[in-house]
């Protein structure tokens, strides 16, 4: 048992964020019952509602909260109600300072096939067997942070700068290695090399750190637009991809697809901050947004969050057997063809959103 409450900040955000981050804090609760550990939630504003309580997306309270905690479960941010490309303020400046406050420089997103949904993808379930990816993205440099001009009536020009440093590509490097390390021992890395100054750097600096640091690990450089072709084409073939912050934005997305819904995948932000427990200070988070469009009918999807805090287990507790036994409470649910309505191919039974969660919970109370 702990013998202190972990401290997760809870980050609801906008949209469908609230409802599928209360199951994934029902299922984590149903975590503490089973395994005799204690949780302690704090929640704070970001996004499109902290825009309208504070006027900013990420209230200083909110980053001290987060700091303050051994891991972080995020929601979703934005929606149609803030989306203005030329406010001052807007919802995803909330998720980029944060992502900035606790010095997260890599975003880890897994793809991993529940046979049982295997037909429920646009691709041929033969294409699909065997797909258990996992997309390394670098947070914190690139064009998302590079010098940028606006255009206006004076100057109608404008640019963003793919801006890229060694050190920041060295870190999630041996990050991206490591994970292959203990997966397959092969990585891919992502780059436009035949191109682009920064992916040139990007190549080299991914060669020579893992040749010095990891040389038990098969390294393969592919440019982005074949890694495009082949994820829809051979995804089996990839095991640890590695990508630069637009790149893997990108290729998370068309990943996500593999899987059949964006409702189904999770994902953890991960820096070189460690809680009290000497883990990462993580944030975790699902890859779907807020769907504003079926915000409040109780029929979203909560599976991508309650893995998402599988992986805050995983990575931030160190709670392995935990975390499994997560991913297996989700697993036995979609094999008995439980369903929401996203997912429905081969459903027996379309559930809402409290009625996953809750068959979730009830699968974890019951598997051994």
């Amino acid at each position: 048992m702990s013998s202190q409450p972990l401290r997760i900040a809870l980050l609801p955000g906008d949209g469908i964020g609230p409802e599928v981050t209360a199951e994934a804090v029902n299922v984590l609760n149903a975590v503490g019952q089973r395994f005799g550990h204690s949780f302690e939630f704090g929640t704070g504003l970001i996004g499109g509602c902290a825009i309208d309580e504070t006027g900013t997306a990420l209230p200083p309270d909110t980053v001290d909260l987060c700091r303050a905690s051994d891991a972080v479960l995020l929601g979703a941010v934005g929606g149609p109600k803030w989306d203005n490309p030329t406010a001052a303020v807007r919802p995803e400046q909330g998720l980029l300072g944060i992502r900035k406050a606790l010095g997260l420089f890599a975003n880890l997103r897994p793809v991993k096939l529940a046979p049982a949904l295997l037909e429920a993808s646009t691709l041929k379930p033969e294409v699909l067997a065997g797909v258990d990816l996992l997309v390394v993205r670098e947070l914190t440099g690139g064009i998302y942070f590079g010098p940028r001009q606006e255009a206006t009536a004076d100057d109608p020009t404008a640019f963003d700068t793919m801006l890229y440093t060694q050190p920041e590509i060295e870190q999630v490097t041996r990050l991206a290695a490591a994970a292959a390390r203990g997966r397959s021992g092969r990585l891919a890395s992502v780059d436009k090399a035949n191109v682009l100054a920064s992916s040139r750097l990007w190549r080299r600096v991914v060669t020579e750190v893992v040749r010095a640091e990891f040389p038990d690990v098969e390294l393969e450089h592919v440019l982005v637009d074949a890694m495009a072709m082949h994820l829809i084409r051979r995804p089996s073939a990839y095991d640890v991809v590695l990508a630069e912050n637009l790149f893997g934005d990108i290729l998370t997305d068309e990943a996500s697809m593999l899987a059949g819904s964006m409702g189904l995948l999770p994902s953890a932000s991960l820096g070189t901050d460690l809680n009290g427990h000497g883990h990462p200070r993580g944030l975790y988070e699902p890859i779907h947004g807020s769907a504003p469009d079926i915000a409040g009918k109780g029929v979203a999807n909560p599976l991508a969050a309650i893995l998402s805090a599988a992986m805050l287990l995983r990575h931030s507790l160190g709670m392995e057997n935990e975390a499994q036994a997560v991913e297996r409470a989700v697993e036995s649910v979609l094999a008995d063809g439980l369903r929401t309505g996203d997912i429905a191919w081969g459903a027996k039974e379309i559930l809402g959103t409290v009625e996953m969660g809750a068959a979730v919970v009830s699968r974890l109370t019951a598997i051994n």
